[in-house]
């Protein structure tokens, strides 16, 4: 779990950069960084420890221009240290990424083996080398390749999950950006982009994004986002405009983000049931959810880490009140084995940023095998909601603390309000 922002527009890139990192430093504790380029070239600046460390250097001493990338990290290959820190650079290439490259020990041999020499511990280097790699070669052959064409090239030898954004010396006015199985969003300014694996850091500029799909490659200039899949055909996604506020992401007053999410869950529970219980009928109004409820024979609910948690009450929930059998699966047993699920089943995926990537994994798996999935997510248009058949929203605002609190209570309303559905429309409840 790390953070990544980036910038490209008119004004200075280092205030967006570190006013981004501060929002998402919950994401990555031991190292941060950012590379900005402008008319002294390009200029990186990496940290060991906290945000601050790398904050007390960029303000004795700002890096200057208007086109720059950060990030913080949570160290997953490489221990913490300012070596391993992103931003890491190949030649005219600089990265930061999220993720984990799954091939990383057969590429670092490979790359190598034909000369190439690593500066840190991480797998993330590997895409600088690559990238960069692709653009030399093909320079070499006299065939012009884009920066974006090189990311592919890149891509096309990496197994794994990644958010990864890409700037290079050679054209210091594009950001090219790539996602799979981990977040990304692109902020739409007035003639500037931002980028951000987490919208907080986005707020205070802008509330228009563009949400990446798996597999998308985004070309961001300043007045424009150019969208093409994996093998470079253009591809269109929607604009969104994000409802949540600046204030909502910050402290409030309390001591510590997990303490102010505690005395949030109250509300969190009352708007997540606000709306949907009518006394009237005696039963829950589920946004629209039109599902054929009586038919179904089974319910699965998939989860990971604290989710799994909540789908273990949502399984006595609805056995209870719906009378139908419930089991509940680890998403990242479930994508791995060889699950009995098919037609017939409704499969309830949980996820608080809708954007895991074993419940994801797992709800394409239990689809293609012709389940109907319903999705529990607290953030609209995340992933797992846009790939299942029906979402039914928490409303518990952002959680910034690592341990869930107000977004845990929030799935289990969530749960009984599905609970309640199923049992008056499998008539064992009455009203």
């Amino acid at each position: 779990m790390c953070g990544i922002v980036g910038y490209v527009g008119g004004r200075q890139a280092l205030p967006f950069l570190m006013s981004g990192l501060k929002r998402l430093e919950y994401r990555g504790y031991d190292s941060a960084g950012v590379a900005v380029a402008g008319a002294r070239g390009l200029q990186i600046v990496r940290r060991q420890g906290k945000l601050s460390a790398l904050e007390a250097v960029v303000t004795a001493e700002p890096p200057q221009g208007t086109l720059g990338i950060g990030h913080t990290r949570w160290a997953t290959h490489g221990r913490p240290s300012e070596a391993n820190a992103h931003p890491h650079t190949s030649g005219a290439v600089t990265v930061v990424h999220n993720g984990i490259i799954e091939n990383h020990l057969a590429l670092r041999a490979e790359l190598e083996k034909a000369g190439r020499q690593f500066s840190s511990e991480t797998d993330t280097e590997i895409f600088a080398h690559l990238i960069d790699r692709s653009l030399e070669s093909k320079a070499v052959d006299g065939k012009v390749m884009t920066l974006a064409d090189a990311v592919r090239d890149a891509l096309g030898r990496v197994e794994g999950t990644y958010a990864l954004v890409v700037i290079s010396e050679r054209d210091p006015e594009q950001i090219v950006a790539a996602k799979n199985a981990s977040p990304l969003v692109v902020g739409l300014g007035d003639n500037e982009m931002f980028l951000a694996s987490d919208v907080p850091a986005l707020l205070d500029y802008t509330r228009n994004v563009i949400y990446l799909e798996d597999g998308d490659v985004a070309e961001i200039r300043r007045g424009k986002v150019v969208m093409t899949d994996r093998a470079g055909t253009p591809v269109s996604r929607p604009q969104r405009t994000i409802e949540w506020n600046a204030a909502q992401a910050e402290k409030a007053g309390y001591p510590h983000f997990m303490l102010k999410e505690i005395f949030e869950q109250p509300q969190a529970v009352t708007d997540t049931l606000r709306g949907r219980l009518s006394p009237e009928t005696g039963d829950a109004v589920l946004d629209g959810i039109d599902l054929p409820i009586s038919t179904f024979k089974r319910v699965v609910l998939l989860a990971c880490g604290t989710s799994f948690y909540a789908a273990l009450v949502g399984k006595f929930l609805i056995e209870s009140a719906g009378r139908i059998p419930c089991e509940v699966d680890l998403a990242s047993e479930f994508r791995y084995r060889d699950p009995v699920v098919g037609p017939g089943d409704l499969v309830i995926a949980i996820s608080q940023s809708g954007e895991t990537a074993d419940t994801l994994a797992a709800v394409k798996e239990a689809r293609g095998r012709g389940a109907t999935v319903l999705a529990i997510s607290n953030v609209v248009d995340a992933a797992i909601p846009r790939a299942s058949h029906a979402t039914l929203y928490t409303h518990a605002g952002p959680e910034i603390g690592v341990a869930s609190t107000k977004c845990f209570t929030a799935q289990l309303a969530a749960l009984a309000l599905i609970a309640l559905h199923v049992g008056r429309r499998r008539a064992t409840l009455t009203a």
